[in-house]
């Protein structure tokens, strides 16, 4: 969706809202420890597309979750906005957390190849020069 700087707005105020919603609103089990990562609004505000991220074994129950508590979180969206269409709610899992923690993880593995010391061609300068 292109995001303009209005949309960005109204996706913030989006966003803090559901959290609230989901906080206090929704005793869904499933649920807990979710966190809202990003909104996206259509510019006619008929779609918000929400992004959500959890830990990585419990994408399943969480999108379950989301998905049948879908009517009542827009229902409570509905009385709490001030917007003449309540958008239809789109709930996407975030796995950039997951994927930033594995490169995290790649970066801290470094090869001892990269820790000898090289020339300008890249080959390794060795200690037991022969002096000629």
């Amino acid at each position: 969706m292109k995001q303009t700087s209005a949309t960005r707005r109204l996706g913030e105020q989006l966003r803090e809202k559901l959290g609230y919603i989901l906080l206090t609103e929704i005793s869904d089990p499933r649920l807990d420890f979710v966190t809202i990562t990003g909104v996206e609004v259509s510019t006619d505000r008929a779609l918000a597309r929400v992004f959500i991220t959890c830990e990585r074994d419990r994408y399943d129950d969480v999108a379950e979750a989301l998905e049948s508590a879908k009517g009542r979180i827009r229902s409570i969206l509905a009385r709490s906005l001030d917007w003449r269409v309540t958008p239809e709610l789109d709930f996407r899992i975030d796995q950039a957390t997951d994927e930033a923690e594995s490169i995290t993880r790649a970066l801290k593995n470094v090869p001892e190849t990269l820790s000898v010391a090289k020339n300008e061609e890249g080959y390794p300068i060795s200690d037991d020069r022969v002096d000629e």
